[in-house]
């Protein structure tokens, strides 16, 4: 994987180089990030000379609150939550426990997501940040054709050092002001521990016998889980 320097965005990388069985996951085909409200024209023309496709993960108000500055790139919105952001700071949820719901609840939503990958275009993925929603989506990606377990999981925890601190600081003290009492908002905020993509992934295939067996449940044809391969490895 590598990281890159697009002025404007943060946390935005290529996956590209993770090991795929005896191959590896090509370069340039599927990227990773934040949100590009902040784009500036430079880093739009940067992406723009290698993205063909965007998927958005955000829900309805944050696109509001901060729509994307990436011009003449088609966009395919997906948002994953059920519910707000902002729910499940409230509700307190667990790291986990939001991560469970995605998987849960948001199948369909992810595999639509898959489904752009699949096609075979140079891809962003991004949500807020690019931690959960991005973390888990590509994350199934990678696992369903064969990347290595633990180089998936240390793509997701690559996360949380690439995050802007002062974006960290700021969210720290607002949460600790708007939510005093809770035990998760931080790391609901900024944590992408490595065990947790791990136990998410085991738990997905204890439950479906294999990732390929979870996207297939949900919807995924063996047609589309065949074409991703090919999107995606060397």
């Amino acid at each position: 994987m590598s990281v890159l320097q697009v002025p404007g965005v943060a946390n935005i990388r290529d996956v590209g180089g993770i090991s795929a069985g005896t191959s590896r996951v090509r370069d340039g085909v599927l990227f990773r990030s934040g949100n590009l409200a902040h784009l500036t024209p430079e880093g739009d023309e940067m992406l723009r000379a290698r993205v063909r496709r965007v998927v958005d993960l955000r829900d309805d108000s944050e696109v509001s609150a901060e729509p994307s500055a990436l011009h003449d790139v088609p966009t395919t919105r997906v948002p994953l939550f059920v519910g707000s952001v902002a729910s499940f700071f409230a509700e307190d949820f667990s790291l986990a426990g939001m991560y469970q719901h995605l998987v849960d609840d948001a199948a369909p939503r992810l595999i639509e997501a898959i489904r752009v990958i699949a096609a075979g275009d140079p891809t962003l993925v991004h949500c807020t940040v690019g931690k959960d929603r991005t973390g888990v989506t590509v994350a199934l990606a990678l696992s369903a054709v064969g990347a290595a377990r633990d180089e998936v999981v240390a793509d997701y925890a690559l996360t949380a050092s690439q995050l802007p601190q002062s974006r960290t600081r700021a969210v720290v003290q607002y949460l600790q002001a708007r939510h005093p009492d809770a035990r998760n908002a931080i790391d609901l905020a900024t944590a992408s521990p490595a065990p947790l993509m791990h136990e998410v992934l085991a738990g997905i295939e204890q439950k479906h016998g294999s990732i390929i067996g979870y996207l297939r449940t949900g919807g995924l044809t063996d047609a589309e889980l065949e074409a991703l391969g090919r999107a995606l490895v060397e």
